[in-house]
Formats: structure tokens, sequence, C-alpha cells
């Protein structure tokens, strides 16, 4: 997954559009704004696998079509708010269409074609705009509750709200997403970077066996309804670090898109003068033999 620091220009420019457009209530509705561009906006039954959406069109005219092989209202909506990123970001209609007259997408921050993830991160800024998003978040704070509340206030996905949430926290916070027992992508806030220590998970690591994600991950079953559990993690057993860290880790199944979203929260970093004696007195205690 690229960084999306590379992006945010694209999460900038929906909210633009939003602000243009004069909408000050969530959520926002693709559909209407798709209709005032004559954008016509049809359900189609894909086809092929991963794609959530198209982008078609006929001589001057556009049209959306959105797959609903998934069953979720949050996830369609964001699909049609990420082909209207192809069609609204300079450059994108004659990027991806080209001489075709059809492009099909993979939304859902899974590509790692620059032209998918910048249309992910206008969907993002599009259906979850800062100048509404922000007042919430600050309500709410931050973990899988917060979350949640933001999706319902939004209509949209988890994921795509976990993923929002990281980029406009200033709380330190994480979130996983792995399928199985192995690592597909971590994001990470600007003040979880600042961690000394912490190192990127990488796509293919694995989960930490001793984590409730790992748990929750051995029963597909559960991740398929959509279970949910928590524990308390150490940043050590996740990020290899050095620091003894306790976080809260919540843990929720994505249905039928067959990941799991991993939530690291209410992280209380130790003051490091404490942590320096701690060191230091651990050091003085430690028993020393002679060869």
């Amino acid at each position: 997954m690229p960084k999306d620091e590379d992006f945010h220009f694209a999460t900038r420019a929906a909210e633009k559009l939003i602000g243009d457009l004069g909408i000050n209530a969530l959520p926002i509705d693709p559909f209407a704004i798709a209709s005032g561009r004559k954008i016509e906006i049809r359900p189609k039954p894909s086809s092929s696998a991963g794609v959530s959406g198209m982008l078609i069109r006929v001589g001057n005219f556009f049209a959306i079509g959105y797959a609903t092989h998934i069953d979720n209202i949050p996830f369609q909506r964001f699909s049609i708010s990420h082909e209207l990123g192809h069609y609204f970001l300079p450059g994108h209609i004659d990027a991806v269409l080209g001489k075709s007259n059809v492009h099909e997408s993979h939304a859902g921050f899974t590509s790692s074609n620059s032209y998918e993830v910048e249309a992910d991160h206008f969907a993002a800024g599009f259906l979850m705009p800062s100048h509404l998003f922000l007042p919430i978040l600050r309500r709410t704070g931050t973990g899988l509750a917060a979350i949640e509340s933001l999706a319902d206030a939004c209509n949209t996905s988890l994921l795509a709200t976990a993923i929002r949430v990281i980029d406009c926290t200033g709380d330190p916070m994480a979130i996983v997403v792995s399928t199985a027992n192995k690592i597909d992508y971590c994001c990470m806030s600007d003040a979880f970077k600042e961690i000394e220590g912490i190192t990127w998970l990488k796509k293919g690591q694995p989960v930490p066996r001793t984590s409730a994600t790992f748990q929750l991950n051995l029963d597909s079953n559960k991740v398929q309804r959509g279970a949910r559990t928590q524990g308390t993690a150490n940043l050590q057993e996740w990020f290899s670090c050095d620091r003894n860290i306790e976080v809260t880790e919540d843990v929720v199944g994505l249905g039928s898109y067959g990941k799991t979203l991993t939530v690291l929260s209410d992280i209380e970093l130790p003051d490091e003068e404490v942590e320096k004696e701690e060191e230091d007195l651990i050091e003085s205690w430690t028993p020393r033999f002679r060869h």
C-alpha cells in the first residue's frame, strides 16, 4: 500500500468540491452529486474478482457502474465515490480510460496503482470531508467505538473510516488489516510514527501469535460473521520496538471482505526521563560475572 502522505492532494480536491457545493451535513450523497454532473449511476453484477466499480464513457457522457457482489452499502458508496475521483481528478480520465470506453477499478486501498490510490483518497475526503468529520472525531476520541460512531454518521465502511481517522487524529493510533495469520498492511497516525523505535509492518509479516487478532483469525467463520474481541497488547509484540508500551487492541472481522481490522489505541507514552531512570535502576541491579 503506497504511503498516504503522497496523495493528500486528492483528499483536498474532494474536500474543496464538497465545500464549493455548499454541503454542510453528513452523510454525503454521491448519487446527487453525480446527477448534478449528468453522470448516470447503475448497479452492475461483477464478473471480475476484486472489481468494485467502473467508469464508462459514451461520447461526451459518463456513467458509473458499481459492483454488487459485496452486499454492503457503505462499500458501494465508497466505490461510486472512487469513480467520481477518476472523473474529477485532473488527468485521470485520459489516464484510466485512454482509448477505451470502460475502466474497471479496485477501490478500497488495496491497489498499488497510483491512480487507484489517488481515487481512494479522493473518495475518503469526499465522503468524510474534514470540516464535517473532525468535529465528530473530537467528540468521539479514538478506538473502535469512535470509528463505528463516525462510520454511522458518514455511512462509510469501518475500514475506510478507520483509515480516515488515522489520517486526521492527533493521538498515537494504528490500524492493521490482516488475512488469516498474515498482515496485509498497517496505517499509523503521525503521533504514532513519532514513537521511538517503531518499525513499519510489511505485507506478509505474521500476526503476533500472542495477540487477540491472531486468536480471532483462527476462525474464518468469526471473521465472516463480523465477530469482535478486545485485548491488551504491547507494542513490542507488534512492532519489535524496544519500548514496553501497553495498548488497547480492538479486533473486528470485516465480513465477506474476508479480512480483519485491528485498532491499536489508548496509547499512553511513558515519560522518557522516568523510563530512563527505570532502565538505569534495572541496569544497576543486574549481576555481572567476571570470566
